[in-house]
């Protein structure tokens, strides 16, 4: 993914988080569901990311989650795939998966059908994890798949910045 591909905004998010990971001495990973590997992809698009970015799980299946992140199968089945409990365990699972320090998980329904009255096309779920704990957001983003998916990506790399900082 090039810099043109990502978008200004996305690409200058991961460009600073990289900046103060490095500063930092911090390393990163990624659980992915919706945005199939774009966290991934945004950090990676940084010159000398190596340093700072671990690793990436795109668990796009539920199969995925559970077997390379360890979610629950009762988390799955009580609250499925996209929900603020499922994120938390793919954030924990990418921590303990790696040698990373910080992690973010996403997890929704990118449209332009999955969504239901419970979960609407747009509703997607955050967790970050790390030294200072787990937090987590429940969000719904408007507009086409595309739109939702680059939206969930400077949101979670936001939130990474914003708890590094």
């Amino acid at each position: 993914m090039s810099a043109a591909d990502l978008g200004a905004a996305a690409y200058d998010l991961a460009d600073r988080l990289g900046r103060v990971a490095l500063a930092r001495g911090i390393m990163l990973a990624a659980a992915e569901s919706c945005t199939g590997g774009m966290v991934a992809g945004a950090l990676t698009a940084v010159p000398g990311s190596s340093q700072w970015f671990e690793r990436g799980f795109v668990t796009y299946s539920n199969e995925a989650k559970a077997e390379m992140l360890g979610v629950s199968l009762a988390t799955l089945e009580r609250g499925g795939a996209v929900s603020v409990e499922t994120a938390s365990e793919m954030a924990v699972g990418a921590l303990q998966g790696s040698r990373a320090d910080w992690s973010v998980a996403v997890t929704g329904v990118a449209g332009p059908d999955g969504g239901t009255a419970q979960k609407p096309v747009g509703t997607v779920c955050f967790a970050w994890a790390g030294p200072a704990g787990l937090t987590t957001e429940r969000t719904l983003l408007g507009g086409s798949r595309a739109e939702v998916r680059e939206e969930s990506v400077r949101r979670a790399l936001q939130g990474l910045l914003d708890r590094l900082a």
